[in-house]
């Protein structure tokens, strides 16, 4: 998410461009120029933070960084504005491959940019197995909501899947309490009830873009309670559901588990001829003592022709192509799919027994998740 910074106490309206600057040097016949004291800034893998001079023509400044990696801040004297500094943090970078980001700087029509070039680093800072590099991630250490850059929220009402009970909505409920929120370096999704509904999240990661192959890695604490069937699984991207139905489509299921037994947590593969509705899904289940309540590493190795998911790096289940068939029908993992938290309460699996509603308010906490590609 871009961070942006305006000069607010000289802000004329909302939107920075539609200031007085503009108009008042167009009108004089002058154009807004911005001096910055380097153009480029080269870094070491570690990071660290960099102060630039900026001075210009016009009659205010602001700035953002265009990459999540690099923060900024604008100092400047409310005396004199058109001269000032920006600090430049940029942060340690966890690939074994350069990365490169901007800081654009502003003044009325006026633009001016200093590239940000940071070298790899030695070893990636978060293990993968061999081959794969990290492409994407979120650590969920900063803001308050999910950057809807990268989430969506699904909003649907109780028993749209699986004769669930919860309603999902978009971030918080009508009167204001969170199903979706980040803070102290985790996201938590929350299930509760409010006015005789319950309520929770689900959420999609890069819902309309997703990965083809890769491996695919959650740190993940499981409520506990009878109703609670928390996820993370994947469904593919951009799904025509009329012509490819579920599970046709194919689903990915990394990691569930229903409070009605708890600790025991499962990986399942759903297609058209391997499926829950005919018993013939491909899935394993394992116990996992503190699974409820305390943190643990489930995660999805997906090639062309294998998939593998693992529990706190034990296997969980594998498949392959080779075992399964090489149809559509028996294969569909041939496309890009998009990862999904959610936390279900009651439904065909998660009340198979009953729910018990004393259990609410529940959460289930996600401390980050990481995808690699080859």
């Amino acid at each position: 998410m871009r961070q942006f910074f305006l000069l607010t106490a000289l802000f004329c309206t909302a939107a920075f461009a539609s200031c007085g600057d503009k108009n008042d040097d167009q009108k004089g016949g002058t154009e807004v120029t911005i001096t910055v004291q380097q153009e480029a800034i080269n870094t070491p893998a570690e990071g660290g933070t960099y102060t630039v001079n900026v001075s210009t023509t016009g009659k205010e400044w602001g700035v953002y960084a265009d990459v999540e990696w690099i923060k900024v801040t604008a100092n400047y004297s409310e005396t004199n504005s058109k001269n000032g500094s920006v600090a430049v943090t940029v942060e340690t970078n966890p690939l074994t491959s350069e990365r490169v980001g901007n800081v654009v700087l502003m003044s009325g029509a006026a633009r001016k940019t200093i590239s940000v070039t940071q070298a790899a680093a030695a070893a990636a800072a978060y293990d993968a197995p061999d081959g794969y590099s990290l492409v994407w991630h979120d650590e969920f250490d900063s803001g308050s909501e999910l950057n809807a850059n990268d989430w969506t929220h699904e909003v649907q009402s109780q028993g749209w899947v699986n004769n669930e009970l919860q309603n999902y909505v978009n971030h918080k409920t009508a009167s204001g309490a969170l199903v979706t929120e980040v803070s102290g370096g985790s996201l938590k999704i929350h299930c509760l009830k409010e006015n005789g509904k319950v309520y929770s999240g689900r959420v999609y990661a890069h819902l309309n873009s997703g990965w083809q192959y890769g491996y695919f890695e959650a740190r993940i604490k499981l409520p506990s309670g009878k109703g609670t069937w928390p996820a993370f699984w994947m469904m593919p991207v951009n799904n025509n559901w009329n012509t490819n139905p579920w599970p046709m489509c194919g689903e990915i299921d990394i990691m569930e588990e229903v409070g009605v037994v708890p600790n025991e947590v499962s990986s399942s593969l759903h297609t058209q001829d391997y499926n829950h509705t005919k018993n013939t899904q491909k899935t394993h289940a394992m116990v996992i003592s503190g699974a409820e309540g305390s943190f643990h590493t489930y995660a999805l190795e997906w090639t062309a022709d294998a998939i593998t998911t693992y529990v706190d790096g034990m296997v969980q289940l594998t498949a392959t192509k080779a075992q399964m068939g090489s149809g559509h029908n028996q294969w569909p993992f041939h496309y890009a799919f998009y990862p999904i938290f959610n936390l279900a309460w009651g439904g065909s699996w998660g009340g198979m027994n009953g729910v018990d509603e004393s259990a609410l308010p529940v959460t289930m906490e996600i401390d980050y998740i990481r995808v690699f590609q080859k």
